[in-house]
C-alpha cells in the first residue's frame, strides 16, 4: 500500500474503476427482489431498470432526498448531471470499502440502498461538484437536506478522497477546508472542526489510511499522518505523526504501529 505522499485530495488518483461492482449489485438486486416481493417494485425502478451505473445511484440517491417540495426528478437530474467517470470512481471505491470493512454489511447492495453513511457521502460529492462549479447556493441546500435526511454535517467544499467510509454516519461533522485523503475509515460522532471563531484554512488534514474511532474530536488546521489511529472518545488538538494510535483527552501518543498497518482497513477498536 502507497505511503501518503502529502499531496491534496484533487492531486491524488483514484482507484480505477470496478465494472464488476456494479454486475454484483445488479444480481444481488434481482435475488432479492425473487425473495422479497415488497421490494421489488423499488428495486426494479432503482436498479434493474435503470441504463447504467450513473443512473443507479441518480436514482438512489434522489429518492432518498426526496422529503422537500423539489421533486424527485429535478432532483434525479441534478445529480446525474454531475456523475463524472471521476466522481463514479470514487463511489466503487467507496462502496468496496464498506464491503469489505463493516462486518455488518453482507452486499454490495445493502451499502448502496440502506447505508446512510455511505448514502451522504455520495451526497457530498455531489454537493462538493455543485460548489466547485461555482453554485454554492444550491451545493449549500443539497448538503443541508443531505445532513437532515442522513445525519452527516458536511461542508461542501470539504475535499474528500476515495475507498472512505462513515461507519453509521450519525453525529460526524466535517468543516468547510478540511481534507480526507483516500482509505479513511471515520465512525460515528466524529467531529472535524475549528477551534472557535478564526477564518481561512481551520479544519483538519486527514491523511491516507487513517482510521478515526467514535465520539473523537479533532479540532484546528492540523495534520493526523498517513495510517495513524485516533481512539474513540479522543480530543486531538495537536499533529499526529505517521503510523500511530492516539487516545486521551488531550490525545497523546500511545503506541507505535507497524509499518505494514493498516488501521482504517483492520478497524481494530484496541488501543
Amino acid at each position: 500500500m502507497p505511503k501518503s505522499t502529502g499531496l491534496g485530495v484533487a492531486e491524488q488518483q483514484p482507484p480505477l474503476g470496478d465494472a464488476s461492482v456494479w454486475s454484483a449489485i445488479r444480481a444481488e438486486a434481482a435475488e432479492l427482489a425473487a425473495r422479497e416481493p415488497i421490494l421489488r417494485r423499488l428495486l426494479t425502478t432503482e436498479i434493474t431498470d435503470a441504463t447504467g451505473n450513473h443512473e443507479i445511484l441518480a436514482r438512489v440517491l434522489a429518492a432518498r432526498l426526496s422529503v422537500t417540495q423539489v421533486e424527485t426528478g429535478n432532483l434525479f437530474d441534478l445529480i446525474l448531471c454531475t456523475l463524472t467517470d471521476d466522481v463514479m470512481r470514487k463511489v466503487e471505491a467507496d462502496l468496496a470499502a464498506v464491503r469489505q470493512r463493516d462486518p455488518a454489511c453482507t452486499t454490495f447492495l445493502h451499502a448502496l440502498l440502506n447505508l446512510k453513511g455511505f448514502h451522504a457521502l455520495q451526497t457530498h460529492r455531489i454537493a462538493h461538484a455543485l460548489w466547485n462549479a461555482g453554485r454554492p447556493e444550491i451545493a449549500t441546500w443539497l448538503a443541508n437536506l443531505a445532513s437532515l435526511v442522513f445525519g452527516p454535517d458536511i461542508h461542501p467544499a470539504a475535499r474528500i478522497g476515495a475507498s472512505i467510509m462513515l461507519d453509521h454516519g450519525s453525529g460526524i461533522v466535517i468543516g468547510e477546508t478540511a481534507v480526507i485523503e483516500d482509505e479513511v475509515s471515520i465512525l460515528q460522532n466524529v467531529t472535524l472542526g475549528g477551534t472557535g471563531k478564526e477564518t481561512g484554512d481551520r479544519h483538519p488534514k486527514i491523511r491516507h489510511g487513517v482510521m478515526i474511532g467514535a465520539g473523537a474530536k479533532i479540532l484546528g488546521n492540523i495534520e493526523i499522518g498517513a495510517f495513524s489511529k485516533i481512539a474513540a472518545g479522543s480530543v486531538v488538538l495537536k499533529a499526529v505523526p505517521e503510523h500511530c494510535t492516539v487516545a486521551g483527552v488531550p490525545a497523546t501518543v500511545v503506541r507505535i504501529h507497524r509499518a505494514d498497518e493498516i488501521p482504517a482497513e483492520t478497524m481494530d477498536q484496541n488501543i
